[in-house]
């Protein structure tokens, strides 16, 4: 982030003394040196949150993989790369843009795939979905009812998609909770292709009367912190348009802290303010892109996950740090038969041995192009970047 945002982001947080909102970049500032029993009572009171834009599923994809050998299908070596990453946060969640409404399994533009891509999500540390988007009713009814049961049978917590009305009692606010610190999760669309929702199943529709309903609901149980994920936008466009920024404002102002989107299939900028009207920190993320799919054109052949890491002291729930790593999808041919895998980019950008010159060259572009569109348009947000000699990562 330009230091000139920091200092104004920082000077207007200080302004404000009533309330503590615990934000600022730990690499940026000098740290009196803790004692272990010290480190460890500051790390009980914190949780971390990953999010992840659209999982898709393309025909390609779904042929790729197929075992030929097993008869079965097999996602474990595309979400591999990035798994070390998912599973070293509290809590990975991510968009859901397809059914598992069973056979026959097709791509665009009625998805259905195998669940198998569930489980290999799950088994990499991704073990959150919301399922609200434009291809929730792609197989109608029943593709609806099915999603949802594969992903409560695989003990996958979900929101988005319900049954019928019981079950969106039941599963609307998607609970995270750890050390004592409790985050509600609400997820909406802004539509479904033009197809009907069909009776008794529903699908949260981006409505300001639903939202300031369902915030109401959610504050009476107290959370530390509500998140909404939505799905909106303007599909390959780098910024949000109007109705992105209506519903952002919409959902800050009936009491959401952070909104984080997708459905463009392309990055959108990050903003992290302190709101003076309503005095407190926010976040807006308007789209984190694609997280897979087959799409392979400039822009929209990677995504971001976006991380949140949230600290309890005093009773006072604040942000301690936030921040994306940039994420690309390779695609290549192995044997006769396309694979895919998702690349953290800060670990994976000099890597001529796993990537292949073009692959590399791709790779790179997609790192130059959204470093651009962050540097021209978002606003206090940082990257995890990787070290290479300490193998670790740490927000830069």
């Amino acid at each position: 982030m330009k230091a000139p945002l920091l200092v104004k982001y920082l000077a207007v947080a200080a302004i404000a003394t009533a309330v503590s909102i615990g934000c600022s970049c730990k690499q940026t500032h000098s740290k009196t040196i803790e004692t272990p029993q010290q480190q460890a009572a500051d790390s009980a009171t914190e949780i971390s949150l990953l999010f992840m834009g659209d999982v898709m599923q393309h025909g390609p994809q779904i042929r790729a993989a197929y075992n030929d050998s097993t008869k079965e299908y097999d996602y474990s070596s595309c979400f591999a790369p990035i798994a070390p990453i998912a599973s070293s946060v509290d809590f990975s969640i991510a968009n859901l843009e397809l059914t598992l409404a069973g056979e026959p399994y097709s791509g665009y533009p009625q998805f259905s795939a195998p669940d198998a891509l569930a489980t290999a999500m799950k088994n990499a540390g991704i073990r959150y979905l919301v399922t609200a988007n434009n291809h929730s009713c792609d197989r109608g009814k029943n593709g609806i009812i099915r999603t949802v049961q594969v992903l409560d049978s695989l003990g996958i917590p979900r929101t988005g998609t319900f049954k019928d009305e019981a079950d969106r009692k039941k599963h609307n606010i998607l609970w995270l909770e750890k050390n004592g610190i409790k985050v509600a999760v609400l997820n909406y669309t802004y539509g479904t292709n033009g197809i009907p929702v069909p009776e008794p199943t529903i699908v949260n529709l981006l409505d300001s009367l639903v939202i300031k309903e369902d915030l109401k609901a959610v504050k009476k149980l107290n959370p530390d912190k509500i998140i909404i994920v939505t799905h909106w936008g303007d599909e390959y466009q780098p910024l949000p348009n109007a109705y992105q920024k209506n519903y952002a404002d919409i959902c800050l102002r009936y009491g959401a802290d952070y909104v984080i989107g997708s459905h463009p299939h392309v990055l959108q900028p990050m903003h992290r303010k302190y709101d003076s009207t309503l005095k407190r920190e926010s976040i807006v993320v308007y789209s984190l892109g694609n997280f897979v799919s087959n799409q392979r054109e400039r822009y929209k052949d990677g995504g971001a996950m976006f991380k949140l890491v949230l600290q309890k002291k005093e009773k006072a729930t604040t942000l301690k740090e936030c921040g994306y790593f940039l994420t690309w999808v390779d695609k290549k041919e192995v044997n006769g038969k396309n694979s895919y895998a998702i690349y953290p980019v800060s670990q994976y950008e000099n890597d001529s041995i796993t990537l292949d010159k073009q692959a590399l060259k791709q790779l790179q572009l997609f790192r130059d192009d959204s470093h651009e569109l962050f540097e021209k348009h978002s606003t206090n947000v940082g990257e995890y970047v990787f070290d290479g000699e300490k193998k670790q990562w740490h927000l830069k």
